[in-house]
């Protein structure tokens, strides 16, 4: 009994004394993206999180990711080109689209993430429209939220209109009605 409870006790200490690293999320900008954008994302999913954050260094856009048009970049081709073991959340100031259905083969989008998967892709693009900078930062960190939220596993949300995983339904008015905020259900998901 007495050797069991030394042991215990040394397992304990040992344990104690791991450093136990919190996820790592690698913010990849695709093209030039204001620096102060990636900061702000960066502390945002930093402090929502809890993981750490790296930023890498530019992408340039390149012609093998534009849609159909050559007016805007396809998301689910930049997801496939830059998709990672890593967990990566590229941004963008371009835009995106991804194709809705026959009838919208190039559906204008906000953020794209793979669910679950490791990457995800956010434009700035439709969210700075005719608003301040406060308001398109408060929108680009919701959306930033939320794409790593379906990179964790997380579907668009039907508990709550207030839950960053509500789905947009190509409009800016949910991404500003929604709170930086999960719902129990979706944080019960993740957690």
């Amino acid at each position: 009994m007495k050797k069991i409870t030394i042991l215990l006790l040394i397992f304990l200490l040992a344990t104690s004394f791991v450093n136990i690293k919190p996820k790592t999320i690698y913010i990849q900008p695709l093209g030039d993206v204001n620096k102060e954008y990636i900061n702000y994302i960066k502390k945002s999913v930093e402090n929502f999180y809890g993981y750490n954050c790296v930023v890498k260094p530019k992408l340039n856009l390149t012609s093998d990711i534009l849609a159909v048009s050559k007016t805007r970049y396809e998301a689910g081709k930049i997801l496939k080109k830059y998709n990672s073991k890593e967990n990566v959340l590229l941004i963008t100031e371009k835009d995106i689209a991804h194709r809705k259905n026959s009838e919208f083969p190039e559906w204008g989008i906000f953020g794209l993430g793979y669910r679950p998967g490791s990457t995800c892709i956010i434009s700035t693009f439709r969210l700075k429209k005719n608003v301040s900078k406060a308001k398109l930062l408060d929108r680009l960190k919701k959306v930033a939220l939320h794409e790593i939220g379906h990179n964790l596993g997380l579907e668009h949300c039907t508990n709550n209109k207030n839950c960053m995983m509500t789905s947009a339904s190509g409009t800016v008015k949910q991404v500003d009605r929604e709170k930086i905020w999960f719902c129990k259900k979706c944080w019960k998901l993740i957690k």
